[in-house]
């Protein structure tokens, strides 16, 4: 058999559970029996572990330079509500009076977030693919990491789920549940017109999915959102957010030489880019609200 030396096949048999994931019972009952003394390769590192006091005074150390650096970054930074600052003056005044010609969206935030700050939305929209991607690995339920007696305890919940039929949740989320999801769409693909955007309207539709989900169980959702089909969404909305902006990261906020066709301000059909950035933002928050839902509730999408 051949052996798992390299990074990469030790990272995919731990993601898949194999030898190198340990049960609860089987890691307990590792950690009672006598470890063996590991050496470090660096003998100057074992010696300053071993001398306690030597050790606390480095942490001490370097936490209190980094409290430094951080107290002279803080103390460097203009007065707040000075008027001189450029967040009063220039940035605010650039927004307002040139936010309309240079993004075509009516609402001044979502030209702020999806265009001159388009960086951080898309930093943003990454942080909430890992999270979700941190809890799918440590909480999906598969065959490989879950115990023969945990498995029959779910199969007993899934039971009573389906013989209790919760009339009055299922009667609210068949009528509610469309409604609310129609409009989070409503908000999104209003929201360079209107307030709302994808963040927003993004919530709304896993909002209403969570509720379909809590009347209808996770099977119902699964018809339409499996595994396959929420990483798909989430892939390639990020991967279309990254295409739509990635002039932004050679030409500038101010796009010096690319001009994106704006069209009527207040028209649906207008603001650029903004209008796609909504959607693929608005995909990627509700995907990872009813992901975080069905993970925590059920271990598995």
């Amino acid at each position: 058999m051949h052996k798992k030396n390299t990074f990469l096949q030790k990272l995919k048999a731990w993601v898949n559970g194999e030898d190198t994931l340990l049960h609860a019972d089987e890691y307990i009952a590792k950690r009672k029996q006598p470890q063996p003394k590991q050496w470090l390769r660096s003998p100057s590192v074992e010696k300053i572990k071993s001398n306690r006091a030597l050790y606390s005074f480095l942490c001490v150390l370097v936490a209190m330079v980094f409290i430094t650096i951080m107290m002279v970054v803080v103390s460097e930074l203009p007065t707040f509500g000075n008027a001189s600052n450029p967040g009063n003056n220039e940035v605010m005044e650039r927004y307002l009076e040139k936010g309309i010609e240079e993004t075509g969206a009516i609402n001044f935030v979502a030209g702020m977030i999806l265009d001159y700050r388009a960086f951080d939305t898309f930093g943003e929209s990454n942080v909430l693919f890992l999270a979700v991607i941190c809890v799918l690995m440590l909480l999906r339920r598969d065959s490989k990491n879950i115990s023969a007696a945990e498995e029959k305890e779910i199969a007993e919940d899934e039971a009573l789920d389906a013989v209790d039929h919760k009339s009055i949740l299922q009667v609210g989320a068949k009528y509610l549940s469309p409604v609310i999801i129609l409009y989070g769409i409503y908000v999104i693909l209003n929201g360079h017109l209107s307030p709302g955007g994808g963040f927003s309207g993004g919530s709304i539709v896993g909002g209403g999915l969570i509720l379909y989900a809590a009347a209808f169980g996770h099977q119902s959702v699964q018809r339409f959102l499996n595994f396959r089909t929420f990483t798909w969404i989430s892939v390639g909305c990020l991967l279309t957010y990254f295409a739509c902006k990635s002039y932004s990261f050679f030409t500038g906020a101010n796009h010096v030489g690319y001009t994106i066709p704006k069209g009527i301000p207040g028209h649906i059909l207008s603001a650029g880019f903004i209008l796609p950035l909504n959607i693929c933002v608005g995909l990627i928050v509700a995907c990872t609200m009813y992901g975080f839902y069905a993970l925590f509730t059920k271990g598995d999408i």
